[in-house]
Parts: structure tokens; C-alpha cells; sequence
């Protein structure tokens, strides 16, 4: 990690802290601490279970695609692959930094880059894939409570489920309609030599180009491969399944009783969605707010609210921080590729 990632890294922690301390302002928190001894130690076990087998699961697609080129590309490596994900997408907006994270540490261990950017290319559209599944369900099952207690952030949901519903579409676009997506492409960003420098545009213009090219060179052998992509879809999909019920897990440590299982796996998809659109790394603050009001109709305690927010903050965010500096110092194994 360079200074500025660091650097961020401290003002999250830094932020996070702040966000706890505002979310404890009204809350007694000598209630908060009988409430915290009193946790259910076997579900909040499970709890963090998942969280594990969410990580571990992304580690078994990044060996899934690894095995065939690179037999002997370890274990070990493949699951430094999502804790080094989780640290850099934790720490930049948009989580915009952990793919390019994740070339750099496959390349450490040996990996052509054109190699790592392809297997890193067709994890992103099996995992974009499955969140908009998802997400579709769960609005159907869901959409009906955030549109009522949810008002502030409904929009914040409509349009992460649009950005992800057209990064589909247009990558499917490129895999069928190469030239006409190419072509549509460049009218789209024509407006954009109106307010910049000729050379600037010029340069957007030619990287925009590039990628389509590479992501259509790719496209035609992820097609060839659709066992395989058969295989991490359904990997991908219990991956995501452990993740969005973790906070069932934690309601029911802390006692909460008449939750419905599947209700609560749709909140949990719904929060990821409007986290997806903050810009502020880890999307704090949207997080934390959104998880509140959500479930609060579910918890009549405040003070178990605030401490199931913590403790789910915990496990979905900052585990991940800690366990991508924990990867970090792994040294990686060196590979040999295989025609």
C-alpha cells in the first residue's frame, strides 16, 4: 500500500468511528452492554461463518478460473484474492480499487497480466450477473417496505439497481453486438470534446475503444466456457446467499424473535444496492442508516438496533479491511502457466 492508500485507510477507520459514536448519541449504553452479554454466542457464530464462506467462496471462483492455465496457482493465492478486494475496494469510491489490486498481487505471483485482467473481467460479470438476480427478487419481495419507511433512499435504490442492470446490458451488448455497441459508444461520449481539450478527448476516446476491444476478445472465450461459468455462477450465488443472511444471524443472537428469513436476506440485498451508490468508500454512512431504518421495525430495543448495526458494520466492512492488511504481508507463490 502507497501513502495515499493509507492514508484513506486511517480516514475511514477515523469516519467509521465517527459514524458509531453518532449512532450511540441516544442510546444507553448501559443497556447497550447488557445487551451485548447477553448476546447469543452460537448464532452470531454463524454469523461469522458466513462471513467466511462469503470470502472463501470468492477464493474458490478465482481458483475455478485459475485452474486451467495455472494449475499451480494455490490455494493460499486464491484466497489472498477477496481479502485483498474487500481492503482496497473498502478504502476507494465506488469500490474502484480492488480489481486493479487484484492484478497487481496475481502479477506477484507469476500471472500474465492480459491472464489476470481476463479471469478478474469474467469474476466481475458472473458477480454483477448474480447481484442483479438477486436484486430483481428481492425487489419483488421487499421494494414494498423501503418505498414506505425508506423514502429518503428509494432513489439511491432505483438508481444503483440501474447502473448495475445497464453494466449487464451493455457488456452483453459488446458479447452479441460488438460493432454497433462500439459505434454507439463513441456518439455517446461525442458531447465530450465540447468542454475538453482535443488531446484529453482524444485519449478517453482511445482507452473507451481499447477496453470494448479486450472485453469482446474475452467475451468469445467466456462463451466457448459456459460449463464453467455454469459452475461459478452457482458458486457465486451461495457466495452472495451467505452474505445478505448475516444479519438474520445477528437479529437472532441479540433475541430478536418472528423474523422471516427470506424478508431479511431481501433488506440485506436492498442495503448492498444503495451502498453500491454512494461514492464515500465502503459507502459509510448510507450503510449504517440504511441498515437502521430497515430493520428497525424488527428490533423495538434501540439499543439492540444500534449494537445489531455495529456488529453487522463489523463483520461486513471492517473484517474485510483488517484480514486485506493481513494479506497483504502473505507472500504469494510463483505459478508456471501452461499453454
Amino acid at each position: 500500500m502507497n501513502r495515499k492508500n493509507w492514508l484513506a485507510l486511517i480516514l475511514m477507520l477515523v469516519v467509521g468511528v465517527g459514524i458509531f459514536a453518532f449512532s450511540l448519541r441516544n442510546t444507553d449504553l448501559h443497556q447497550l452492554l447488557i445487551d451485548l452479554l447477553a448476546l447469543n454466542w452460537g448464532w452470531f457464530a454463524i454469523a461469522i461463518v458466513c462471513i467466511g464462506l462469503y470470502l472463501g467462496l470468492e477464493g474458490v471462483v478465482v481458483k475455478l478460473f485459475m485452474k486451467d492455465s495455472y494449475p499451480s496457482f494455490s490455494w493460499k493465492d486464491a484466497m489472498r484474492m477477496p481479502l485483498i478486494e474487500q481492503l482496497f475496494n473498502g478504502i476507494t469510491p465506488f469500490s474502484s480499487g480492488g480489481q486493479p489490486a487484484q492484478i497487481i498481487a496475481m502479477l506477484q505471483s507469476g500471472v500474465d497480466g492480459g491472464r489476470a485482467s481476463s479471469v478478474l473481467l469474467m469474476k466481475f460479470v458472473v458477480f454483477q450477473a448474480m447481484i442483479v438476480i438477486n436484486f430483481i427478487v428481492s425487489l419483488v419481495m421487499g421494494f414494498h417496505l423501503i418505498s414506505t419507511k425508506l423514502q429518503g433512499l428509494t432513489l439511491f435504490v432505483v438508481i444503483g439497481f440501474i447502473i448495475h442492470f445497464a453494466v449487464i446490458v451493455g457488456l452483453l451488448m459488446i458479447m452479441y453486438w460488438y460493432q454497433m455497441t462500439k459505434r454507439l459508444t463513441n456518439w455517446v461520449i461525442k458531447p465530450l470534446n465540447l468542454f475538453m481539450k482535443p488531446e484529453r478527448y482524444a485519449s478517453i476516446a482511445v482507452t473507451l475503444n481499447e477496453k470494448i476491444d479486450t472485453f469482446y476478445k474475452e467475451s468469445v472465450k467466456m462463451k466457448k466456457q459456459y460449463r464453467k461459468l455454469a459452475k461459478v455462477s452457482i458458486v457465486t450465488l451461495f457466495q452472495l446467499f451467505f452474505y445478505y443472511a448475516i444479519p438474520y444471524f445477528i437479529l437472532r443472537a441479540l433475541g430478536v424473535s418472528g423474523l422471516n428469513f427470506w424478508m431479511i436476506l431481501s433488506l440485506h440485498v436492498i442495503i448492498f444496492m444503495v451502498t453500491s451508490v454512494f461514492p464515500i468508500p465502503g459507502g459509510t454512512g448510507g450503510a449504517e442508516y440504511g441498515f437502521v431504518v430497515l430493520f428497525a421495525g424488527y428490533v423495538q430495543s434501540n439499543s439492540k438496533l444500534v449494537l445489531a448495526m455495529l456488529l453487522w458494520r463489523i463483520l461486513t466492512y471492517y473484517v474485510g479491511l483488517f484480514a486485506g492488511m493481513f494479506a497483504l504481508v502473505i507472500k504469494p507463490d510463483k505459478v508456471t502457466e501452461i499453454d
